[in-house]
């Protein structure tokens, strides 16, 4: 595994900015870096995201640049200062990895996002009662504190969420509805949320239904995550979750979101279905 920082999302954005004006102003990395008194690597390390940009250095640049415009100074500036701040999720960094950190940053920044989900109900629509049985089954061996702690974070996670109030588009797999995670009392709770929480437009979940047949996301979940106008898609599998930002893979997964919410029933037809799937568990 590499051991070179992950970018966070507010230095992603900030170190894209300075290399757009540092090319602007047709300046070397070389001279940029005798400016702030730094290695080339340094420079090159700042407009990845892969070190911060201290007030002193951002003004030298400034003034190499030529950039005269305040706002964008001030915009810039704040981005450096708040890059540094501490995630609210530093309290568990004993038990995440750096992928999941990197989750937490995309999805902390994100003023939209598009999730699709064929198997589970997504994290941040989880009851605690469906969290903790997805959470215990695949912790078996975990000592009851790592568990509890991992509950936790997840309901932290909602909770910010919800105070930020991302725009979300959730499509979810009618097998995802049908799947008794927890038996049925643990399922008509998680259901009841579904229906609980759905809010169009700012948070919409529309079902696509078994009847679809085929459909572009048979290949697996992804999530479209929209933190501060940076193109991120989320590829997740067992381990964890990869993240695209080449144009092209963006724009296939676009396309595909796209397909699916067109194949997807609309919201209040999936809030019938899922009221249907609850009358049905409870016959059971």
């Amino acid at each position: 595994m590499s051991n070179r920082p992950r970018p966070t999302v507010r230095r992603r954005k900030l170190g894209g900015e300075l290399r757009r004006l540092r090319e602007a102003a047709g300046v070397s990395l070389e001279q940029a870096a005798e400016r702030i008194g730094g290695e080339k690597s340094k420079i090159s390390r700042q407009e990845t995201g892969r070190q911060g940009v201290r007030k002193l250095e951002l003004e030298a640049l400034f003034e190499l640049y030529s950039v005269t415009d305040e706002r964008l100074k001030t915009a810039l500036t704040t981005l450096s200062r708040e890059s540094r701040r501490k995630n609210w999720w530093a309290s568990y960094g004993d038990i995440l990895g750096e992928e999941f950190q990197e989750r937490l940053s995309i999805e902390s920044e994100a003023v939209r996002a598009q999730l699709f989900q064929p198997l589970l109900v997504p994290g941040r629509l989880q009851t605690r009662a469906y969290a903790e049985v997805l959470i215990r089954g695949a912790g078996q061996g975990a000592d009851n504190a790592y568990i509890e702690s991992l509950i936790d974070l997840r309901t932290e996670r909602q909770r910010v969420l919800q105070e930020k109030e991302p725009q979300v588009v959730c499509l979810l797999d009618e097998g995802v509805l049908r799947r008794a995670i927890g038996g049925p009392e643990v399922m008509k709770g998680q259901l009841q949320k579904l229906l609980d929480v759905n809010n169009p437009p700012m948070l919409s979940i529309q079902v696509v239904p078994f009847g679809q047949g085929w459909h572009a996301g048979l290949d697996g979940p992804f999530s479209y995550p929209d933190p501060m106008d940076l193109d991120v898609v989320g590829i997740e599998y067992l381990d964890g979750v990869r993240y695209l930002e080449e144009d092209e893979p963006v724009e296939r997964y676009k396309l595909a979101f796209d397909q699916l919410r067109a194949s997807a029933l609309p919201s209040k037809q999936s809030m019938d279905l899922i009221t249907q799937v609850m009358r049905d568990l409870k016959k059971t």
